[in-house]
């Protein structure tokens, strides 16, 4: 199942409104990326097992 994480959750001073969906790795590693680079957060472990426990799983969408 495809997983999630959106910034909206997650309240910021630049008021982030992101959404990354994808395979769990790809999300992990397109979010840490975003966090580093644009909330300012160091890449690391600990911010990668956050990320991780915060994904959701993505609702399929019906055309």
């Amino acid at each position: 199942m495809r997983k999630k994480i959106d910034c909206r959750d997650y309240p910021s001073e630049t008021k982030c409104s992101l959404v990354i969906s994808g395979e769990e790795e790809e999300v992990i590693r397109a979010a840490s990326e975003h966090a580093v680079s644009v909330h300012g957060h160091t890449d690391g472990p600990e911010l990668r097992e956050q990320i991780r426990a915060s994904l959701k799983n993505e609702m399929p969408q019906h055309a």
